[in-house]
């Protein structure tokens, strides 16, 4: 099945109501959130009978501490009941919260607003469970990427709205009246576009809330630690919320000290930083192509480090005179290397997008669906500790240790570095799949016809011809689910790609004669394999091709199919003979290279039912589908 694009999720019921209600909300958070501490700032804080430094620190912690105190039992209650319903009411609950929030702007009850921002933080710990959990729910496998993306984009955005717009509301004249009258009709507007979200099926109705958020907080952590990828996940998605979070927190002083900027400049720089998110997330759905790629993820590692490094001396490169008055947007603009700095900051964005959309598509798609909601109510919990960890750090690095903030951005890319490679090391799958997506979308320019026909889950063997020796880098890259390959042992134990080939979990094979151990052993994990619901792929040939045409198909697919009947699905490749890795006119990888990004083609039949396999059907079939040799 085609991937749905981003346009097809945006025209469609399942899934625009609710990305309008996300990013009212968020938009709306924003508004609130912004306009109250801007008001606070320069004209109420003195009427509080308190600093305002002390207020506005007080007013970001009251905002999260309900999602350290509430998410684990909003988790359990996004699995327990009808989403939709829960969407429905939480909306509800924004209009009266920020009806009270009006009622206290005009009367400048401004301890009053402060609860109110507590119950706007409640509000949002309960609807974070159910954003991330609906998801999977309404669409398939293939929009589930797209659908996060879509989801970061419109979030990230909707919170530069948000920000942008709470602060022209607050220089107008009678600013509280015109920001209680803006929550008020943003928190309707949301309300009456969730009306229109689908029905979303209780995961669990068995469920028996723990009201105890520790112990309940405990349990999930417990049970997600089980599912190492899943808890990884979670961990590197709380990362980049603690690195988003030091990026956003010294924008103003890093426009300030640094720029010598005004407010402008730091609108300027939260713009640029938000709208690179926009990107990456679409960008991601663009790269991803309908499948959760995971290789995805060390590439937006790897920008995070390279432009965040980069940031610093980019800042260093700035000759301000800091004697003259602060700059505007439209004065640093004009400084030299100042597109440099704004640059820096699109590609942290951008690739920040890349790093974020992938992992929240994987816990979603590999979480136990009876227990999602809460895995992500966990995350929300990790999210929201590592953002308050954040600040920590720079009142650390800041003012104990008395770094400048390029410095302190340096240090960010340098921890970003050291986490990147333990989550890699911790699980390959990530590094392993970087690797296949970067050679299958450089060597080659990969047309693929057909991946319909490969069920996106359950068990299933695929075959395929056999022509060269990025066969299998090839057609992982291609494929939209994980695949274990049964690989020629020598290929297999090839020196610079057996590590490679371990992590992939490789299983070798050879004849029967000449190793009869590691023949029966293949079979034995090729049928673990199938009984956990894998897809293995197997060249039937058993060795590569050395006149480009499809040889004789052996008879251990039978044998396979014969032990645990699956459906078994023919794949041809095609353009790859001739190629540096391919065996014409001389050995593979003794000749120099002639083609460089080939057109080549994966094609795909549907899938043949075990009852009618055979070696000699499965053959005739991928030699048709592999046509005339080129």
């Amino acid at each position: 099945m085609k991937p749905h694009s981003p346009a097809d999720l945006m025209r469609s019921r399942r899934f625009l109501p609710f990305f309008i209600t996300q990013a009212l909300g968020a938009f709306n958070d924003n508004v609130y959130k912004n306009a109250l501490l801007l008001i606070i700032t320069f004209s109420a804080g003195s009427a509080m009978g308190v600093n305002e430094h002390i207020v506005v620190n007080l007013a970001a912690g009251l905002f999260i501490l309900p999602f350290f105190i509430l998410s684990p039992t909003a988790g359990q209650i996004a699995d327990k009941y009808e989403k939709s319903s829960i969407i429905r009411k939480v909306k509800f609950a924004e209009i009266i919260i920020m009806g009270l929030a009006a009622v206290a702007f005009v009367y400048d009850a401004y301890w009053t607003l402060m609860f109110l921002l507590f119950a706007m933080g409640t509000q949002s710990a309960f609807f974070g469970p159910v954003k991330y959990a609906i998801l999977p729910q309404h669409l398939k496998d293939s929009e589930l990427v797209g659908g996060n993306a879509l989801v970061e984009m419109g979030t990230f955005l909707a919170i530069l709205a948000g920000t942008i717009l709470a602060g022209i509301l607050a220089t107008l004249p009678d600013a509280k009246v015109w920001v209680a009258l803006s929550v008020v009709i943003f928190a309707i507007l949301g309300y009456i576009s969730s009306r229109s979200v689908p029905e979303a099926p209780a995961a669990d109705p068995s469920i028996q809330v723990n009201w105890n958020p520790a112990t309940e907080l405990v349990s999930i952590w417990r049970d997600t630690r089980q599912n190492r990828a899943v808890y990884l996940s979670i961990m590197a998605i709380s990362w980049f919320w603690f690195l988003g979070a030091s990026y956003l927190t010294q924008f103003p002083n890093f426009a300030k000290e640094v720029l010598h900027g005004d407010a402008t400049v730091v609108t300027l720089l939260l713009t640029v930083f938000s709208v690179g998110i926009a990107i990456g997330s679409m960008l991601c759905e663009r790269l991803s192509e309908g499948k959760v790629e995971l290789g995805i993820v060390p590439m937006g590692a790897i920008g995070l480090t390279v432009f965040g490094a980069d940031l610093t001396f980019a800042a260093e490169a700035l000759r301000i005179d800091l004697t003259t008055p602060a700059l505007g947007a439209l004065g640093f603009w004009g400084l030299e290397h100042s597109g440099r700095v704004l640059t820096d900051l699109a590609l942290i964005g951008i690739f920040g997008g890349l790093f974020i959309v992938p992992l929240y598509a994987l816990i979603q798609q590999r979480s136990d669906p009876k227990r999602r909601a809460q895995v992500i109510a966990a995350n929300n919990v990790l999210n929201a500790a590592f953002m308050v960890g954040s600040a920590i750090f720079a009142v650390i690095f800041l003012s104990l240790l008395g770094l400048s903030i390029p410095e302190y951005f340096l240090v960010l890319a340098i921890m970003n570095l050291v986490v990147s490679i333990y989550v890699f090391q911790q699980v390959p799958e990530f590094a392993l799949r970087f690797v296949v997506w970067i050679l299958s979308h450089t060597i080659y320019r990969v047309r693929k016809t057909g991946l319909e026909h490969i069920p996106e889950e359950g068990p299933v063997v695929l075959v395929c011809n056999h022509v060269s020796y990025m066969d299998a880098l090839i057609l992982g890259g291609a494929i939209r689910r994980p695949v274990r390959f049964v690989m020629d042992k020598q290929i297999a134990e090839m020196f610079g790609m057996r590590t490679f080939f371990r992590l992939a979990k490789t299983i070798p094979i050879c004849s029967e004669k000449k190793d009869p151990e590691t023949y029966q052993r293949a079979f034995e994990r090729v049928r673990e394999d199938l009984q956990e619901g894998n897809a293995v792929c197997i060249f039937p040939e058993g060795r590569l091709t050395t006149s480009g045409e499809v040889e004789t198909f052996r008879k251990g697919i039978e044998r396979i199919i014969a032990e645990t009947p699956v459906p078994v699905v023919p794949m041809a490749l095609q353009g790859l003979w001739g190629s540096f890795f391919s065996h014409k006119g001389r050995p593979a990888l003794t000749k120099l290279p002639q083609r460089f990004w080939s057109r080549i083609q994966l094609v795909v039949a549907p899938a043949v039912a075990p009852q009618d396999v055979s070696a000699e059907r499965l053959e005739r079939t991928v030699r048709e589908l592999r046509g005339p040799l080129a």
